[in-house]
This record gives structure tokens, sequence and C-alpha cells, in this order.
């Protein structure tokens, strides 16, 4: 390929004498064509043809038409070889001045044609405004590097589906069929009440049996701050952990609620290496330590024992009407969550498709009653008592903890819904991704068979540098294949790693910079509306007739306080799309480029394409310099073979026809001692007879030889 585009421009910039020959070999060339047609030429057919025969099994006339292709092609190339060794035919000088004399750009003319003052002038101007369009030419490419994008907003009407919505009791189980698990943290929960809330009172169960195990993998501890200088650590059971060796019955008696702050001791290696989880608030600590410690103790509960101590979906979904259309509990997907247990996902589209939307309004959409039965609740574990829901897409997993909303017992929630779709672009313009497949994070909610999401990946990834740091992995998220949940007794040092990790600001951006949003998205804004439900007036016969259905019973086994009403619709089919699109494309780049160079300097894309070529043909001729340069240092060193100078042509004839020639060894120079100057030079030795040019040879032998010698 580069052979072709040598030479094609080395023919376009040959000199006079290169088109002179190109002009005579194309005579010769016509005036041979015209013999072949004309006659059978010797040594070839008719057609142009060697006469060698064609190969067997072949037709006679094709073979002809490959074998003159062959030879004009050959014909050709070589031609193009010494077309390529001449070069372009120019000097630097030469091509330099031709290319000002000829150039469609304004300043170059000037500087050929003009005065010496001139002719500066012009050089300068030149120079300056070439200075200025390339300045502008960086400026308008690194723009269009930067991929920018600018966004734009469309507003459609259409007819949309529904969106999957997710509900979730807020308490992850009923008290009643967990107790016997937490019974010994819910011993130590209260013992650590008694002593926080009263500690003069608190040697009054002193003689309780705890579990002292649960407690020192991470104990609470009162951090004594009266002395900012030395803080003072005491154990909420008795050990002051200040570096001396004393202890006191009653720690706390000696702290007050000003004076010292509930905090959570964590370590790891056997306890030699602690850290402390400072709170403001006595609430916030135990609640934590509660949480983690309830952690530790389902985290080895097998899942489908956990399904059978959350809510129901018969107990939580009482009711359910779907536009005009009835529904019940069987409508609803169950998955587990870890932070709220069954949670019920209605229109998923995992089996079915989604159910559209018939109209807009409060009417045509889904209105379910829940009762959350609060009264069971877990104690310590939940102090938040509702309903906890999402909307989504379909296929989509719920993130109901980051993105839900609450629904309080004993109203009426309305939500209103208007749909914004989101479409990014792709590389190079963002970071986002189609599917998730060029994501270097194992997303470990594939196995629900749900759609990418970027929460997804970041959950993936904490919990892969969980089982990397920790090994093991948290019970709050997807278990990996061959993985186990972290539990005080197999991996003491959990929870010190655990709190480590979620504390590091490196983890969350290693994270955040391996995951990638994704490029198409849909998201739902509510607008939230609450009364009161049911009112005073209906109270009783809603609750009764509630009741009824649910347990056939005549009694009202309901309360205001379990009950949650909800309304999702679309308040309109309106629906907004924020497009990206590349803010500077390619049109507006090239548009730019040659604005700034037709303004500056009165140039076009030909002007460039001269240019071009104008380098292509230094570069030819640096090359062609190059070889010559070559081929002149092989010829020097092969004259440095010879001591004195190289032999002559009629010495190489003569040596070669005559196998008794012996040339004179070419000395130096004359050495004055050997030769006076009375002495004359020896004469060169005169060279044997050639006996073979006297004797006859055959007349075929001689025309032969004198044919050869012609050619």
């Amino acid at each position: 390929m580069l052979f072709f585009f040598f030479f094609f421009f080395g023919w376009m910039h040959g000199g006079k004498m290169a088109r002179k020959e190109r002009g005579k070999e194309w005579r010769e060339g016509r005036g041979g064509m015209e013999r072949g047609q004309g006659g059978r030429g010797e040594g070839e057919l008719g057609c142009g043809c060697p006469s060698a025969a064609p190969p067997p099994h072949t037709h006679t006339w094709p073979w002809c038409l490959r074998a003159g292709a062959t030879m004009h092609l050959k014909k050709y190339l070589l031609k193009g070889l010494h077309r390529l060794q001449k070069g372009p035919g120019y000097s630097y000088k030469e091509l330099l001045v031709w290319y000002c004399n000829n150039t469609n750009t304004h300043g170059p003319k000037r500087i050929i044609c003009e005065g010496p003052k001139k002719k500066a002038m012009w050089f300068l101007i030149t120079l300056l405004f070439t200075s200025l369009v390339c300045w502008q030419w960086g400026v308008f490419i690194r723009t269009y590097l930067s991929w920018e994008v600018s966004v734009s907003l469309s507003l459609g009407f259409k007819t949309m589906d529904f969106p999957a919505v997710t509900i979730c009791n807020a308490s992850p189980f009923q008290y009643s069929k967990v107790k016997h698990l937490l019974r010994d943290l819910d011993e130590l929960m209260e013992a650590v009440l008694e002593r926080i809330l009263a500690p003069e009172h608190s040697d009054a169960n002193a003689t309780r049996t705890l579990n002292v195990t649960m407690w020192n993998y991470m104990p609470l501890v009162l951090i004594n701050e009266q002395n900012p200088h030395r803080p003072v650590v005491l154990d909420l059971f008795g050990d002051i952990h200040n570096g001396s060796a004393s202890s006191s019955p009653a720690p706390a008696r000696s702290c007050t609620a000003h004076g010292c702050k509930v905090a959570m001791r964590l370590c790891s290696l056997n306890g030699t290496v602690c850290t402390f989880r400072n709170f403001t608030s006595a609430t916030q600590a135990v609640t934590e330590w509660y949480l983690l410690q309830a952690t530790n103790i389902f985290s080895q509960v097998p899942q489908h024992e956990l399904v059978e101590m959350s809510y129901p979906a018969e107990r939580l979904i009482l009711a359910c009407l779907f536009g005009a259309e009835p529904c019940s509990y069987r409508n609803f997907t169950s998955i587990f969550h870890p932070d709220y247990g069954n949670c019920y996902i209605f229109n998923w589209g995992m089996t079915e498709k989604a159910l559209p939307s018939a109209n807009p309004g409060a009417e045509f959409g889904l209105k379910l009653i829940l009762d959350i039965g609060q009264e069971d609740y877990v104690p310590f574990l939940t102090s938040t008592a509702g309903a906890r829901l999402m909307l989504h897409e379909q296929r989509s997993y719920p993130f109901i903890k980051d993105e839900g909303i609450y629904a309080m017992s004993g109203t009426e929630t309305s939500i209103g819904v208007l749909v914004d779709r989101l479409e990014r672009k792709g590389e190079p313009y963002s970071q986002c991704t189609m599917n998730g497949s060029d994501v270097p994070v194992r997303n470990l909610y594939s196995d629900y068979n749900t759609t990418y999401s970027i929460q997804a990946c970041i959950r993936s990834c904490f919990q892969d540098h969980m089982i990397q740091n920790c090994s093991c992995a948290h019970y709050l998220y997807p278990l990996p294949r061959g993985e186990r949940y972290c539990n005080n007794r197999e991996f003491p040092d959990w929870a010190y790693c655990y709190s480590h990790l979620r504390m590091s600001v490196a983890q969350r951006e290693t994270c955040i910079n391996m995951c990638k949003e994704s490029c198409n998205d849909t998201q739902y804004k509510m607008t939230i509306s609450m009364a009161d439900w049911p009112s005073e007036a209906s109270e009783d016969w809603i609750f009764h007739v509630l009741s009824q259905e649910r347990d056939q019973s005549t009694n009202i086994t309901l309360s205001r306080k379990g009950v949650v009403k909800l309304n999702i619709y679309f308040q309109e089919f309106n629906y907004r799309t924020i497009e990206e699109s590349a803010a500077n494309n390619i049109v507006w780049l090239l548009s730019n480029l040659g604005g700034q160079f037709g303004f500056w300097m009165g140039g076009s894309v030909l002007c460039l394409i001269e240019f071009g070529e104008i380098l292509i043909d230094f570069v030819w001729i640096t090359i062609i310099k190059l070889v010559a340069f070559t081929k002149s240092l092989r010829q020097k060193r092969a004259q440095a073979r010879y001591a004195g100078p190289p032999p002559t042509v009629a010495e190489l004839v003569e040596a070669h026809t005559n196998f008794g020639f012996q040339p004179d060894v070419a000395r130096p120079g004359p050495d004055p001692g050997t030769y006076p100057d009375e002495q004359t030079l020896p004469i060169p030795g005169t060279p044997p007879p050639n006996y073979d040019s006297l004797r006859l040879q055959p007349l075929d032998v001689i025309e032969s030889d004198s044919e050869g010698d012609a050619i």
C-alpha cells in the first residue's frame, strides 16, 4: 500500500525529463501493440503472448490473455519502480518555490512575488496568522475531545405501564417467633438500660445470670470526659480500662449523663487492638449495639427459617384493588430482605407481562389495606412503626432501605406518581453502562434475575471487600457461593473489621470508581398526602368487616395502630424524558476548523491537501538522498578493498578472456632509494598471446556470439 502511495505522488511531480521518458515509453508501447495486432512477432503469439506452450488441460485463448496481462503488469510495476527511484524530480528549494507559486493560500504567494521588504513583512504576517490558526485549532480540538454533553428535556404523552410496588413491614420479624433466639440478648439489653438509667438500683438484679460471652465480643462502655486530657473508660458491668488495675463495683454511679458518653468497644487480635465508636446519645448507642448482636444471631439461622418467622402475605395484605379489578396477596411476589424480612412486590414483571394503567387518577390506581401487626414488633430491634414501600421499574431489585418511604399506621396515604426517564450518552461521553457487563464487579443480585443498577454494584463491591478483609460476608448483603456469614463464634473480629471498613473513605471511593451508572433509567416522582383512616364514625364497622374477613371472628381483632391504607396512582400520563446529546460533534469541529483557517489565511481543504502533498514530497526527496548517500558509502567501502586504484574495464575484460594474464601490482608510490634518478622505471610485463583466438570456430558459434554481444 505504501509503495503505490509514494508511486502516485512521485508520478504527479516528475520533472520534464521524466515526462519525456513516459511519452517515449507510451509511444513505443503503442507501436508494439500495433505490431502485435498486425501479425505474430518472433517469440510471441498473435495476442502478444509468449510462444511457449500453454499448460496442459488449459484453453489457449484464456491462457494467452492471462499471460499478456501478467506481462503488462510486470512492465507497469517495473516502470513504477524506476519512477520511485527517480523521486519527485525537485530539490528542496525548487519544491518550496513551486509550492509558493502554485498554492491557493494567499500569504506564500506574496512572499515569492514581492520585493525584499514586503517579503519580510508578508513572511511575518503569514507566520503570525499560521500561529493563530494552530492555536485556535488546538482549542477547538481540546474542546471536542472533552466529550461534553448537552441535556434536553422533552415531554410525551402515552399510556404507561404501572410501576412495580414493593411493600414491607417496618419490623422484619414477629417477636413471638424469634423470642427464643433473642432471649439472652434481650436480658443483656435490659441490664444495660438499668445501668444507664438507674445505676443506684442496678445492684438489685446483680444475681441475674447474663450471657457474658456475648457481651465480651462487643461491650458498651462509658467514657468519662470530665478531664479531657485523660478520659476514663468504664465498663458498664464494672471494669475500668484506663490502664490501671483498679475496679469499681458500680462504675455508672461515678458517671452522670452530662459527664459521660456511651460508646461501643470493638477489638481484634484477642483484644490487643481496640477502637471505640462514639455516640452523642445512649439511644443511638444501644440501638446500634443491639443491631450488631442481632446480626450475629440471625446470620447463623437458615434463610427458610427466617422467612417463616417474618410476616406472611395473608396477614399483612388485607385488601387489594387495581383499577376496577380485585387482587389479593397471591398477585404479589415474595422476596426476603434482611432489614425488613418478607417483602412483597406487585407488578414485578418477572413471570407475567407488566400491567398498564388504564387512565390517570386515583380511581385507576392500586388500593391496598395493610395490617402491620404492631403489637408483635421486636421491641429493641425496631423503633419505627409503619409500612415501608417503594416504586421502581419492572425486573429491578428494590433497594427499599435507601429509596423507600414510610406510610404511617392509622392513615390513608395517597401517592401521585410522575415519570422521568433518563437517557445518558455512553462512552466516551459518560461512564455509564447498558447492562453492567463492562463493570469489573461481580453482581451478587443477579441471582434474582434483575437488571443492573449502581446500588447493586456498590453493595456487591462492599461485600467483596468484606470477604477480602474480614474473611466472611455480612448478613445484610447477598451471600456469594462458597462463603459464610460473619458471626462471633467463627469470626470473633468481624465487628471490628466491619466497622473499620464501613468508615473507610478509600473503600467507598474504590467502589464508586469501579461502578457505573445505568445509561437508561426511570425515576418515579411522588406527591404524598395523608389523612386519618378510618374516621371515628366509620372505625367500628370497618374493623368489624376486616376482622371477619381475615380471622372469621365477630370480635374486632384490628386496631388503628396496625392498619395502613395506600392509594397509588398516576397523576397524569405526561412523562418527561431527560436526554443527553453530544454538545460538540464532528460537524461542529470541522466547521470551526475550516472557519478559522479561511478567516485567518484564506485557505480551504484543498490547501491542506496541497500542504500534505508537499510534505510527502519533502519526505520522499529525503529518502532518495539517504539512499544515494548509502550507496556512496558502499562504493567507498568497495574501493577500500584494493591496495591501489581499482582495475580498469580493459583489465577486467582481459583477465576474463585470458587466464594467463597477470596485472601489475600497484604500489603506493615509487621508492626513491630503489630507483635512482638516472634509472628508468621497469616496463610493465607483456601478456602472453591468446592462442585460442588463432583457432577456427564454426560459423554458427561466431554468429551466436555476435548476436549475444549485440544484445
